[in-house]
């Protein structure tokens, strides 16, 4: 079954805007998708000509998700999903990485940007034993996300929210934590928060590229202390190893050894 909390028709109604560099298609872009523009490319063109390892950020942030939500399904038998911020559809959604595994898994999706709603079907596919749904709202409503999203999960069961590369738009570091608690407040025990963010400290480049692009017009992603990603997890447990790079975040046996990156993630429950 498909749950449908926003018609992705109703896209046709809003507005893209192609003169300007969008981050959700600059991101899609730099995962090797073809969901963007020109403005898009020569965005991400000039960000990579400054520092060649964003796609290597890219990348291993969507791998530390995948192992998140293996891991949630594997071990922790969580089949609910809240994915805020879900960006454009590529490779390895949370849907298809969760219900390859439990058939039975529910995931709903939220954004408010008019190019994910018009791509909103690629991520409305689900299994006959579960389903998906997609909510165009805004992170910053977080009563209207759980409200909405409780038409398709049960909201009294462990669900695990995931907020992938979205903090970070949220200049106010007190605003962002405050919508991460109200999230999670509406969640049962038993509950996880995936989050991971780009972060300072680590590759000077990396920050002097982020700060360059803040400053072209196009909606800024600030990058955060490591300390600070970690505080968005005070009072849940958090798993092992904590919030580390994401390349160090539990990778799979066998796989090459890299390096930390300015990309910083955890996995923690609530009790």
């Amino acid at each position: 079954m498909t749950d449908h909390a926003t018609t992705p028709d109703s896209a046709a109604q809003q507005k893209i805007d192609t003169s300007v560099p969008h981050s959700a298609r600059i991101w899609n872009y730099w995962l090797g998708g073809k969901d963007n523009y020109p403005v898009d490319e020569a965005a991400g063109d000039a960000y990579s000509a400054v520092f060649p390892g964003i796609v290597t950020i890219a990348r291993s942030s969507r791998a530390f998700l995948s192992r998140n939500i293996t891991h949630l399904v594997t071990d922790a038998g969580i089949r609910q999903f809240l994915d805020v911020g879900t960006g454009l559809p590529t490779e390895d959604n949370t849907h298809e990485v969760a219900q390859r595994l439990a058939p039975d898994a529910r995931i709903v999706y939220v954004d408010h940007d008019p190019m994910v709603l018009t791509h909103a079907r690629a991520l409305l596919t689900s299994t006959p034993e579960g389903a998906t749904a997609y909510i165009d709202a805004e992170l910053t409503d977080p009563d209207r996300i759980l409200a909405v999203a409780a038409e398709t999960l049960d909201l009294t069961r462990p669900t695990a929210l995931i907020l992938s590369n979205i903090l970070g738009h949220v200049a106010d570091y007190d605003q962002a934590r405050s919508i991460v608690s109200r999230l999670m407040d509406g969640l049962p025990s038993g509950s996880y928060l995936s989050i991971n963010d780009g972060s300072r400290g680590t590759d000077a480049d990396y920050e002097q590229a982020q700060d360059a692009y803040n400053e072209t017009g196009a909606v800024p992603y600030f990058l955060r202390p490591v300390d600070r990603i970690e505080g968005f997890f005070d009072g849940l447990e958090l798993l092992d190893p904590g919030v580390v790079s994401v390349p160090l975040w539990r990778p799979a046996p066998g796989a090459p050894v890299l390096e930390a990156i300015g990309e910083h993630g955890g996995l923690a429950r609530k009790p």
